[in-house]
């Protein structure tokens, strides 16, 4: 059974009638591995996690089929079941450090509070174990830092004690959400480096969103694509990389620039992302799909979950034709 079953989510804002941002979206997660959703701004990777975390509020609506965690049904969760998970089992690092720290607190206290939550820890214990935290997420003078309030720190230790306040609940899925947006390549390479090492370290899932595709490449086993809110290829790092199946994932590495090496300008697709009121009828990419047919304007494509690789697409790239 998969650590984290998604069936046919879907996020709007407004009322029911409004335009979903997550789009029937099914994804698993299995126990251990890295998985990796990539899209451009707007496509939903940040507002899928959130919806599973809990973080969206009114006017947002959550619907699903299934949102099971670890045998946990989400969903049928009430507040205080849901707290019991959420930050130890199942904890998540955001974009930016500087805002996701409490500027009023101490770096110590704010560790010691997830420790005094979940793991029931208080006095030398928890002030033990939020240094050692500190020291495994490779954070120089550790002793010194407990005592550090947030803006005394650098954009790569606020990331980093992010990170230690993420694992202190030694979660079984980790969620990193563009983790590496705020701060500069050096730092990136390491706080990337930080993670892979505790993932395997403490046995424990990771979901990383992201729009980088050479971080994708060098991380994950499995990579999600994401468009205008929809799932649109699911399925194993190095076959997407070689034969995408979707048009939009070919298009998304035909857009790394070491791959247009030599040409005139990146390669890119004509038009514009669907907004709230010109979603076609039918593919959401098909105004865009240079292999568009007839039936792809009338008609969405739906995902196979049957399939090795998954694509929503009519004529996926990477089918034989007879």
């Amino acid at each position: 059974m998969s650590l984290l079953q998604i069936q046919n989510l879907n996020v709007r804002f407004g009322d029911a009638k409004a335009v979903p941002v997550v789009d029937g979206l099914s994804l698993n997660v299995e126990k251990g591995e890295v998985l990796a959703i990539v899209g451009e701004s707007g496509s939903g990777k940040s507002v899928t996690m959130m919806a599973l975390m809990g973080l969206i509020d009114a006017p947002g609506i959550i619907t699903a089929d299934a949102l099971n965690f670890d045998g946990n049904d989400l969903l049928k969760l009430n507040a205080r079941q849901r707290r019991r998970i959420i930050g130890k089992d199942l904890a998540m690092v955001f974009q930016d450090p500087m805002t996701a720290l409490n500027p009023s607190y101490t770096v110590g206290f704010q560790i010691e509070e997830v420790l005094r939550q979940h793991l029931k820890l208080s006095g030398k214990a928890a002030r033990q174990r939020a240094l050692e935290l500190l020291e495994k997420v490779e954070i120089p003078g550790a002793a010194s830092r407990l005592n550090a309030y947030p803006h005394q720190l650098s954009g790569g230790m606020s990331q980093r004690v992010a990170i230690a306040m993420a694992i202190a609940g030694e979660p079984k899925l980790l969620i990193a959400d563009e983790p590496t947006t705020a701060l500069d390549v050096t730092i990136q390479a390491q706080i990337m480096e930080l993670l892979l090492s505790l993932q395997k370290d403490q046995d424990m899932a990771l979901v990383l969103i992201t729009h980088d595709l050479a971080v994708v490449a060098e991380t994950a086993q499995r990579v999600c694509v994401m468009y205008a809110g929809q799932a649109v290829e699911v399925g194993q790092v190095p076959g997407l990389f070689e034969v995408p199946a979707h048009p939009y994932s070919e298009a998304l590495l035909a857009a790394i620039p070491e791959h247009s090496m030599g040409a005139e300008r990146l390669a890119t697709l004509p038009g514009m992302v669907p907004g709230r009121y010109d979603r076609p009828l039918g593919c959401l990419l098909s105004p865009r799909c240079p292999y568009a047919q007839a039936n792809c304007r009338i008609q969405r494509p739906a995902l196979d979950p049957k399939a090795h690789s998954q694509a929503r697409c009519f004529y996926p790239l990477n089918q034989e034709v007879a």
